[in-house]
Order: structure tokens, then sequence, then C-alpha cells
């Protein structure tokens, strides 16, 4: 991994760690490849980060489900808001996106767009 690929993904890192969206798993798979970065277990730490930021990002359709049921609505604080989510997702969805845009998955998506260039 570049030097530049490796400051960006650093910096992306760190936002999806301070993102009140972002799980608990991909804080410590975030925090552990910040650890490992430039070690010899960097390698190894990438492949992880790459497969729970994987698992953790929101494809739109699950978003938009998700916001429609009742577990949804007790997330995101009520029927109305769920509703908004939902809606929102839709937008996103209807403008070619592809996953939710809170700020974790932002993060995670910008990442990943590294994949690549991450695992080499």
């Amino acid at each position: 991994m570049t030097t530049e690929t490796r400051n960006y993904v650093t910096e992306k890192t760190k936002e999806l760690m301070a993102a009140f969206s972002c799980s608990k798993e991909a804080k410590e798979a975030a925090q552990a490849w910040l650890d490992a970065a430039g070690t010899d277990r960097e390698k190894e730490e990438t492949a992880r980060y790459v497969a729970e930021l994987e698992a953790d990002i929101m494809p739109l359709e699950q978003l938009i489900a998700f916001a429609r049921t009742e577990a949804g609505a007790g997330v995101f604080g009520g029927a109305e808001a769920a509703e908004g989510v939902a809606k929102h997702g839709e937008e996103l969805k209807a403008a070619g996106k592809k996953y939710c845009d809170c700020p974790a998955c932002a993060a995670a998506e910008a990442i990943l767009e590294k994949k690549e260039e991450m695992l080499g």
C-alpha cells in the first residue's frame, strides 16, 4: 500500500471511529488496523478490517426495509422518523447510490473504494 493510500485510509478510519453510527466491531477492527499499520501485522489486519467494513456497510435496500419495521422505528426514534429514513434511502437509491450515507457508512464506503490498493 502506498503512503498516500495509507494516509487516506487512516484519515477515513478516524472519521469512521468518530461516527455515532459506527458499530463496536468496526471500531475494534479500525483500531486494530491503525495499531498494525506499518508493522508485520498490517496485511493480516487489513484483510480483517476490509471484511468487517464489508459486513457493516448498509446497502440501501436493507436500510429501507429495516426502517419500515417496528425495530427500525425503535432505532430511529419513532415511526415518523423511521419513515423519513426510508424515504431518504429511496432518494439515495434513485440517485444511483448503493449504500447508506450515515457518517459510518460514508467513511466505510470511502475506505472500501481503496480496497484493491489496501489488499495489494
